[in-house]
């Protein structure tokens, strides 16, 4: 109990903050779309950082996102939870951050977009500097190549 913040929590501080939006996606039936929002990234306890969006698509539909990431002593990796106002499951997250120091895979799974099961995804945290932040979103297809369907830009406000 009472674990106490270590250098990977820390990381995730570069987070902390309030941004601007924009993501592009381009979904495997080649429709694409885009949306713009905002981004209220917090620490809980220097434990967990917690990112509240909320944004409007292309099409004007509302949305709202909470995604939480922390790193788990016991399991040496990065754990999290996204959850979104647009679908009904809930994700959940593990990576290990890369070498470099500026990006944090993290490994989920999901239903495929045509509903016939489900696949892995990949969402990829990148730091670019301190006023901004990256997330690409991959699915794995079936014959194992990971296709990027989503690029985010995240600009500190």
């Amino acid at each position: 109990m009472f674990a106490k913040p270590q250098t990977e929590h820390q990381w995730l501080d570069q987070l902390i903050g309030n941004w601007s939006l924009q993501h592009e996606c381009k979904m495997p039936d080649g429709s694409t779309s885009t949306a713009t929002g905002k981004i209220e990234c917090r620490s809980l306890g220097g434990m967990w950082l917690i990112a509240e969006s909320s944004g409007e698509s292309n099409e004007g539909d509302a949305w709202s996102s909470i995604m939480t990431l922390g790193f788990d002593l016991a399991q040496q990796r990065y754990v999290g939870t996204f959850v979104g106002s647009m679908m009904s499951n809930i994700w959940q997250y593990h990576g290990i951050l890369e070498k470099d120091g500026n990006r944090l895979p993290l490994d989920t799974e999901g239903p495929k977009f045509d509903g016939s099961g489900m696949c892995p995804y990949r969402d990829t945290i990148e730091i670019v500097d301190t006023d901004c932040w990256l997330m690409n979103s991959a699915m794995q297809t079936e014959d194992g190549k990971w296709v990027t369907f989503m690029h985010g830009t995240h600009k500190r406000v």
